[in-house]
């Protein structure tokens, strides 16, 4: 058994931490709580990540593991994943919003020395995607709601 490996067992996700397993009620679940009580101050502090590591001019990037659209994927599930959580009803808007807001990130990049890519929107796009699905998946699991 690796370290932090998840399996679904009677709708309950347990974690497995060398080789110790723990209901993950009493870690994700008020982590979960957290984020949805914060979800705001988190999608703003996640925006402004993003917004700075975008257009923040350098020479070349950094040597990072994983690739760019990793990167970007990861950067943009990030995003969505506290709205997702916080504000189901409204997912979609705010979802539209930030692929807009990807969008213009990227038309900006080559006026601040970087590149923008169609394909990082891409990346992006399916980063937000999987972001909503996570959080409809946690809340169906742990908030026992309904999935999407």
């Amino acid at each position: 058994m690796g370290i932090a490996e998840c399996f679904l067992i009677k709708k309950l996700i347990r974690i497995s931490w060398f080789g110790a397993i723990v209901d993950s009620e009493y870690i994700l679940k008020p982590l979960l709580n957290l984020v949805q009580l914060h979800w705001l101050s988190f999608t703003a502090l996640i925006a402004l990540l993003i917004t700075g590591l975008s257009l923040y001019p350098v020479d070349s990037l950094p040597a990072v593991p994983g690739t760019d659209k990793t990167h970007h994927f990861i950067a943009y599930g990030a995003l969505a994943f506290p709205v997702a959580l916080a504000r189901p009803e409204r997912w979609s808007l705010f979802i539209t919003g930030f692929l807009v807001y990807s969008g213009v990130i990227e038309l900006v990049q080559p006026y601040v020395n970087r590149y923008g890519e169609w394909l990082d929107l891409g990346a992006n796009g399916l980063g937000l995607l999987v972001g909503v699905l996570l959080a409809s998946f946690s809340r169906s699991i742990f908030l026992k709601e309904k999935f999407l």
